[in-house]
């Protein structure tokens, strides 16, 4: 049974920083592409970035690129999300999510079968 779990969320202030990690169970990691995904209030949930399948290559979204980064570690099988610079914009809820054999992953929801509850991220002086 595949099992994703997110954490580190939590209340920010702008500029701050987070490091969101994804536990997964049940799965072959480097099997699958993991993305991240964000939900703010009352919007769709949108893609953040992402980590292939079976290598390091990422993809991130215009208003991530050069804040935020993901990486993975297999041994752990956890999959980590560092947020840096952070703005009010960037509240919502993470969700991490998998996509088997996704080799070039993507950053919008379809590809993706199996979705964690999602971790509360707050950014707010």
């Amino acid at each position: 049974q595949v099992q994703l779990v997110e954490s580190g969320g939590g209340l920010v202030q702008p500029g701050g920083s987070l490091r969101l990690s994804c536990a997964t169970s049940g799965i072959a990691l480097d099997s699958y592409a993991i993305g991240w995904f964000r939900q703010a209030p009352g919007k769709e949930r949108t893609g953040v970035a992402c980590i292939s399948a079976g290598s390091d290559r990422t993809n991130d979204n215009a208003s991530a690129k050069g804040r935020f980064s993901v990486s993975k570690d297999l041994a752990k099988n956890t999959v980590y999300l560092q947020l840096n610079n952070l703005e009010p914009e960037d509240t919502g809820v993470y969700f991490c999510a998998a996509e088997l054999f996704g080799v070039d992953c993507a950053i919008v929801p379809r590809p993706y079968s199996d979705w964690g509850r999602g971790t509360q991220v707050t950014v707010s002086s």
